[in-house]
């Protein structure tokens, strides 16, 4: 069983800065890619920033240069800091992992963290 738990999430004004991390937990051999996805009322998830395995990030438009992910491979764990937010940021924001364990090779998400911008 595998747990991909976020935290940092919370309500925030324009212009401020909140820092979203994700432990992925349980029984994993090796951890690919790991990223942040967000889905904001009546729209689809999107992919927010990714960190391949040996690869290289990658950004949504909407927030390159104000957001910046970073991984801790030895504890499994993926972070988002978020500056400059703008209303347009609110959304739930999901981790994602691309793993393996002994079962085979998954993608998992975590519950997902409330982020509001206020303006």
């Amino acid at each position: 069983q595998v747990q991909l738990a976020e935290s940092g999430g919370g309500l925030v004004q324009a212009g401020g800065s909140l820092r979203l991390s994700c432990a992925a937990s349980g029984s994993i051999s090796s951890i690919y890619g790991m990223g942040w996805f967000r889905q904001a009322p009546g729209k689809q998830r999107e992919m927010v920033a990714a960190m391949p395995s040996g690869g290289r990030t990658v950004y949504a438009d909407s927030v390159k240069g104000r957001f910046t992910i970073s991984r801790d491979n030895a504890k499994n764990m993926v972070f988002l800091q978020m500056n400059s937010l703008k209303p347009e940021d609110t959304a739930v924001y999901y981790c994602n992992a691309d793993l393996r364990t002994a079962g085979g090779r998954y993608n998992s998400w975590g519950q997902g963290t409330q982020v509001t911008v206020s303006s």
